[in-house]
C-alpha cells in the first residue's frame, strides 16, 4: 500500500504467511461426553440452559479467537511485514500538478508531481513471476534524487544496511506458547543510476541519482498448507534479489504486466462514462452518493475487486482473509482470519463467474487443510465421522468451535465451504479436479449424518446445538438465546451439500449406498418455512428478534448464494425472502450490504440492488460504505464488501443458476443439468447501455452481452466446455447445442 506521500512516503508491506501463534490442541477431548444432555435442553426448548451448558463444556480448549485479540495467543492473527519508509531532502516550495493513481489493467501504483521545475514519477508495482515488489523514481533533471531509505515494524524486528546497498529486516512472530513462531525475512536492494548510495546506521542513503529502483523481496518459514514453503528465507529472499538485479527495470514490468493481463483481461465491462466520472475517486464517491450519474463507476468498483482477487489470490498461495492482503497493523481488525460463516466465501463470490477458476484454488487448498484438524474435531466434540469446522480458522488448522456460545457454536462452516468446491465443479466440467474434491466433500456429510437428530413436533432432521450465525432470538418466556436446533441456513447448506454430494457420487460412479442414504436424509431436513408475518422463518419457530435489522441474512443463504429459492421455481417463497429482507432493511455494515445486492439481483430487482450497490460506495466516514481508495469499509476495513459488491455487478447482468438445486440428483441419466443463462435478468435503470465480455457461466460457457436502452442488443454465447443450454432473455428462452469451442450469436429480435 503506497500512500503517496510527497517528502515523506510510507510503503505498507505484507507477506500473507506473516501470522503469529501455532498449533496447538484447541479441541475439549471429553465434550462429546456432554452433547446428550444440551441435545436433551434444547428439544425440550430449554435453550437458554443449553447455551449455559454449551459455554461450559463446548466451546474451544484455551482462549480461541481471544475475542478478536489473539496477536499473542496461540491462535495468532495476521500481521503487517513493515514499513518500507523513504525520507526526501527538505523542500517548503509548493508542488504542483500532483497526481496518485492505481492503474487496474496494468497492476502498477504511480505517483507524479511538479516541484521546482523538476517533474517527479514514482512507480510502484508487485511482480509475481520474479517474486519481488519494485519501485523506479525518476526525475526530468539529472541529480535531483535524494532520499534515504528505511525498513521497520512496529515491533520484534531488527534491521541492518549494508554496503552493497541492500537492507535487511527479519525477525520471529511471537507463538502464543512461549516459543518461536514464524521466522520472517523482508530484503531491500537499491539499483541507483548515477550519483551515490551509502548505508548510514539502518538505512540506506541515495543522493543526487538521476534513476532509482528499489527490488524488495520476502518470504517465511511458514511450513502448512501453502506458500513457498521455504526452509531458509533468508537464501531465499537472496535469491530472489539476485536474480530480479539481473533484469531491467523494462523486462520486470513486462513479465509483472503480462502475468497480471493474462487474468485481468479474460472480462471487460463497459458501462456509460458522465462528467462525474472524470473527477478524482473520493470526489467521484462524493457526487455518485448526492446522485450525480455515473453508471462507469460500476464498472471500475467491478475491475478493482477482479483486481483485488488476482492480487491476493494466486494458485499455491494463501487465500485472501478478512484484510484481503493489506494490512497495516500487529493486532489486525478480527485477527485478520477466515470467518467461515460468509466472509471468506464472499471473497470468492467473483472467482467463478468472473472467470478466474484457476484462483479458487487457494480457497479449495485450504478447505483439505481443515479435513484432518476438522476430524479430530468432529471426535473430541460429537464422536462421529467425518470432519467439521465452525466459525473461523487460521493457517494453524483451528476447527474448534468458537470461545462462545453466542456465535462459537456455529456448525456450518464447513458445509457452507464445501459449496466452494461444487461451484468450481458447477462452471468448469473438470472431473479430474472432481476426483480430487470429492473425498473432502464425502467426509463432510459423514459428520453431518452422524449429527442429524428428529425433532419430536414434526419429525423433521435438524442439526444442534447450532447457531444462526451471530443472530438471537426470544424465547415464549423472554429470554434471549443464540443456540438452538436446526436453523433454516443449516438446512439450505445441507439441502446443497447432500445434494451436491449425491450428484458428484453418481457423476464418478461411487458410494451408491452412500448416495442414497444422503437423498433419503436430505428429503428428511426441516424444510423452508414462512412465519405468520409473510417472512421467511429463520428458526424451527417463528421466535420474535431483539434485533429485527441483523447484519445477516442468514435464512436467505437459500436464495444466495445457493439457488434452491427462485423467483419463478418457489415464487411463494420468493416472496417471503422479499418481506425478510425489507424488515431487515438496507442499512447495514459493508459486507452485508454486498449481500444484500445480491440478494435483491437474484430476485430480479435491479434497482434495488443498485441502491443496494449506492451504499455500499457511499463515503464511509465512520460508518459503512467505500473509503476513498474503494476498499470496503465495515467498518473498519474488511475487503469481503469488494469482493461481494463485485459479484453483485456479475449477479445484475448474467446468472446461470435457475433450476440446477434440485437437478441431476434423481436416477435419471443426466450427470448436470443443462443450466439456464439468464441475460440481464436484474439490470439497474442506472446502467441503461453498456457491454460485457468474458463472463462466465455453469455448465462451461463463456458470455458476452451488448445492451442498449435497457434491452439486449445481442449476445455471444462460447463453449468452453459445455454442449448444451437454454438462454433466457426476459420470459423467452432459446436452446442451445454447441461443440466445445464453438459459439452462438443471439440477438433481441
Amino acid at each position: 500500500m503506497a500512500f503517496g506521500g510527497v517528502d515523506e512516503e510510507r510503503i505498507v508491506l505484507n507477506e500473507s504467511p506473516v501470522w503469529s501463534g501455532s498449533r496447538e490442541e484447541n479441541n475439549r477431548p471429553d465434550a462429546h461426553q456432554n452433547l446428550p444432555e444440551i441435545r436433551r435442553l434444547l428439544l425440550e426448548g430449554k435453550n437458554a440452559e443449553a447455551e449455559a451448558l454449551v459455554n461450559k463444556t463446548f466451546t474451544c480448549k484455551g482462549k480461541g479467537s481471544a475475542f478478536a485479540n489473539a496477536a499473542n495467543a496461540p491462535f495468532g492473527c495476521y500481521q503487517v511485514l513493515g514499513n518500507l519508509r523513504l525520507k526526501f531532502a527538505p523542500n517548503t516550495n509548493s508542488v504542483e500538478n500532483y497526481r496518485r493513481e492505481l492503474d487496474l489493467a496494468t497492476a502498477a501504483a504511480r505517483v507524479t508531481f511538479r516541484r521546482d521545475g523538476v517533474d517527479y514519477t514514482r512507480e510502484h508495482f508487485v511482480s509475481a513471476p520474479d517474486e519481488v515488489f519494485v519501485s523506479r523514481f525518476t526525475a526530468s533533471k539529472p541529480g535531483m534524487l535524494t532520499f534515504t531509505v528505511a525498513l521497520d515494524r512496529p515491533e520484534r524486528f531488527t534491521t541492518s544496511a549494508s554496503a552493497d546497498n541492500e537492507l535487511l529486516i527479519t525477525g520471529t512472530l511471537n507463538d502464543g506458547l512461549g516459543g518461536k513462531g514464524v521466522t520472517y525475512v523482508a530484503r531491500l536492494r537499491v539499483l541507483a543510476k548515477g550519483g551515490q548510495v551509502k548505508a548510514e546506521g539502518n538505512a540506506l542513503r541515495i543522493s543526487k541519482a538521476n534513476e532509482v529502483v528499489l527490488l524488495l523481496a520476502a518470504g517465511t518459514d511458514y511450513r502448512g498448507f501453502a506458500g513457498r514453503q521455504l526452509t531458509n528465507p533468508l537464501a531465499a529472499t537472496q535469491k530472489d534479489l539476485n536474480a530480479a538485479a539481473k533484469k531491467s527495470f523494462a523486462t520486470l514490468r513486462k513479465a509483472q504486466q503480462a502475468d497480471h493481463a493474462k487474468w485481468f483481461r479474460r472480462v471487460e465491462l463497459n458501462l456509460a462514462a458522465t462528467a462525474n466520472s472524470a473527477l478524482p475517486t473520493d470526489r467521484r464517491l462524493v457526487g455518485f452518493c448526492q446522485n450525480a450519474p455515473d453508471p462507469a463507476l460500476a464498472a471500475l468498483y467491478f475491475n478493482f475487486g477482479r483486481y483485488l482477487l488476482i492480487s491476493s489470490s494466486r494458485p499455491g498461495g494463501f487465500p485472501p482473509n478478512l484484510q484481503g492482503i493489506w494490512a497495516e497493523e500487529i493486532q489486525t481488525p478480527w485477527n485478520g482470519d477466515w470467518h467461515l460463516d460468509i466472509n471468506a466465501q464472499m471473497n470468492y463470490w467473483p472467482a467463478e463467474v468472473c472467470n478466474l477458476s484457476e484462483l479458487h484454488e487457494p480457497l479449495h487448498k485450504l478447505i483439505a487443510s481443515q479435513v484432518e484438524p476438522g476430524r479430530k474435531t468432529a471426535q473430541a466434540y460429537y464422536n462421529s465421522r467425518g470432519w467439521v469446522t465452525h466459525v473461523f480458522t487460521t493457517p494453524w488448522g483451528f476447527t474448534a468451535p468458537g470461545e462462545s456460545a453466542e456465535w462459537g457454536a456455529t456448525v456450518c462452516g464447513s458445509a457452507w465451504l464445501c459449496e466452494h468446491l461444487w461451484e468450481h465443479y458447477a462452471f468448469t466440467g473438470d472431473k479430474e479436479y472432481l476426483r480430487w474434491a470429492y473425498p473432502i466433500l464425502k467426509e463432510s456429510c459423514l459428520y453431518y449424518l452422524d449429527n442429524l437428530i428428529e425433532e419430536p413436533k414434526r419429525k423433521w432432521l435438524v442439526t444442534g446445538p447450532s447457531n444462526s450465525p451471530e443472530n438471537r432470538f426470544r424465547l415464549p418466556d423472554g429470554k434471549v438465546a443464540h443456540v438452538c436446533l436446526g436453523p433454516t441456513i443449516d438446512m439450505q447448506l445441507l439441502r446443497e451439500l447432500f445434494g451436491n454430494t449425491a450428484r458428484a457420487a453418481k457423476i464418478l460412479g461411487q458410494d451408491a449406498g452412500l448416495r442414497s442414504e444422503l437423498l433419503a436424509k436430505r428429503a428428511r431436513l426441516a424444510p423452508n418455512q414462512i412465519g405468520p408475518d409473510g417472512r421467511l422463518q429463520e428458526w424451527l419457530e417463528p421466535y420474535p428478534e431483539p434485533e429485527p435489522q441483523h447484519r445477516h441474512t442468514s435464512p436467505l443463504y437459500g436464495l444466495h448464494p445457493y439457488y434452491e429459492i427462485t423467483p419463478r421455481g418457489t415464487p411463494e417463497l420468493a416472496d417471503a425472502c422479499r418481506k425478510l429482507l425489507d424488515a431487515r432493511g438496507d442499512e447495514s455494515t459493508g459486507w452485508a450490504l454486498a449481500w444484500r445486492m445480491n440478494l435483491w439481483a437474484r430476485l430480479g430487482d435491479g434497482d434495488r440492488a443498485h441502491k443496494l450497490f449506492k451504499l455500499l460506495l457511499r463515503p464511509a466516514g465512520n460508518g459503512s460504505g467505500s473509503l476513498p481508495n474503494l476498499f470496503n469499509a465495515c467498518p473498519p476495513f474488511q475487503i469481503d464488501g469488494n469482493f461481494g459488491g463485485t459479484a453483485g455487478v456479475a449477479e445484475c447482468l448474467l446468472q446461470s443458476h435457475a433450476g440446477l438445486a434440485d437437478a441431476g440428483i434423481s436416477n435419471s441419466k443426466t450427470d448436470v443439468p443443462n443450466p439456464e443463462i439468464h441475460l440481464l435478468p436484474a439490470l439497474p435503470s442506472d446502467w441503461s447501455e453498456g457491454s460485457v465480455r468474458g463472463l462466465k457461466a455453469r455448465g462451461g460457457f463463456a458470455v458476452d452481452i451488448a445492451w442498449r436502452d435497457g434491452k439486449l442488443t445481442s449476445a455471444t454465447i462460447r463453449s468452453t466446455g459445455g454442449t448444451q443450454a437454454a438462454v433466457r432473455i426476459n420470459k423467452r428462452l432459446i436452446p442451445i447445442r454447441l461443440r466445445p469451442g464453438e459459439s452462438k450469436t443471439i440477438s433481441n429480435d
